[in-house]
């Protein structure tokens, strides 16, 4: 079983930053991959970027490359998104997930947090 919890979101204006942090329970938080996934109103959940279990191998978005950067702390039992450059469609609830399989599909994921707030104002 893992838990993860989210925090670091919060209001920016355009063009701002904001670094999530997602903080994993439990000693097999390392033996996972690790995504981030996005959902605003009226929209199903993306895919943002995600992570292998040793924090060397790393894929993103084609809305997010160049802007996001996902890594993680195994040590802390922490996963991280840095997001600079951050435009109005950035806003949604950002989440974070552990799966045993690296990849981009939300349905391979086996646990997720609940969710951080990213609000950008242009």
């Amino acid at each position: 079983q893992v838990q993860l919890v989210e925090s670091g979101g919060g209001l920016v204006q355009a063009g701002g930053s904001l670094r999530l942090s997602c903080v994993a329970s439990g000693r097999i938080f390392r033996s996972y991959h690790m995504g981030w996934f996005r959902q605003a109103p009226g929209k199903e959940r993306e895919f943002v970027a995600y992570i292998d279990w040793s924090g060397g191998s790393t894929y993103y978005a084609d809305s997010v490359k160049g802007r996001a950067t996902i890594s993680r702390d195994n040590a802390k039992n922490t996963g991280y998104l840095q997001m600079n450059s951050l435009k109005p469609e950035d806003t949604a609830v950002y989440y974070c997930a552990a799966a045993r399989a690296l990849t981009s599909a939300s349905n391979s994921y086996n646990y997720w947090g609940q969710g951080t707030q990213v609000t950008v104002s242009s």
